[in-house]
Formats: C-alpha cells, sequence, structure tokens
C-alpha cells in the first residue's frame, strides 16, 4: 500500500511540475534560466529593504504572492532578466519622515538576490 501511495505521489509530482524532494511547484521554471527557487523569499526581500529604504526601521509589509517564475525587462537593452517574481504591498517613511502609505511593488529574485525591482522610484 505504501508502495502504491508512493508512485501515486511521484506521478503527481510530474504531471503537475512539483519536486517530490521539496513538495514545492514550480510551474515549469528552468533552474538554468531562472536560478534556485528562493524558498526563503521574504527574508532576502526583507534584507534588501534594509538596503534601499531611507527607514527601514518602518517597513510595514503586506505579502501579495509567492515567488513565481518570470522575467522583467533589463534596463539597458531591453532583454529580459529570468528569475522569480514576488509582489508585495509596502508602507514606510519617506526623507521627511511620512508614510508613503502602501505601495504595490515587484521584485525579481535570481539565485538568492535582488536583480530587478519594479514600483520603486530610486
Amino acid at each position: 500500500m505504501k508502495t502504491v501511495l508512493l508512485l501515486i505521489a511521484v506521478a503527481f509530482c510530474a504531471v503537475h511540475g512539483m519536486s517530490a524532494q521539496t513538495g514545492i511547484l514550480d510551474m515549469g521554471a528552468d533552474p538554468k534560466l531562472h536560478g534556485s527557487y528562493p524558498t526563503n523569499y521574504q527574508e532576502i526581500i526583507t534584507n534588501w529593504l534594509q538596503t534601499a529604504l531611507v527607514d527601514a526601521t518602518s517597513a510595514q509589509i503586506e505579502w501579495i504572492s509567492g515567488p513565481k517564475p518570470g522575467t522583467l525587462p533589463e534596463k539597458k537593452n531591453g532583454d529580459p532578466l529570468f528569475g522569480y517574481l514576488v509582489e508585495f504591498r509596502l508602507n514606510s517613511r519617506n526623507r521627511f519622515g511620512a508614510y508613503t502609505g502602501m505601495q504595490r511593488k515587484t521584485v525579481l529574485i535570481h539565485d538568492g538576490q535582488v536583480v530587478k525591482t519594479k514600483g520603486f522610484a530610486f
């Protein structure tokens, strides 16, 4: 019985693009293009925000979606950058000490690093 259940689980993972080892749905991501799946994406983004925001300690984050394979255009030549897109809403203080209000942001993570952003003004 255990063997039958294991075979069913492996078949399900193969059909639906899920890793049998991690149980993470990879949605057809190519590790050569998109990099490794960022299981710790919230930590990656939070650490990146520490360097990107004027007042990182004031940051309030609402996570909208977890990592999904995707692309954002490179600024210089327009070629796509591949990685995992994460969407969230961010409220933080600006240079004047006032909160900006919740704003939708997107970051592209490739191999554990934020490589591109959308919705940031810097």
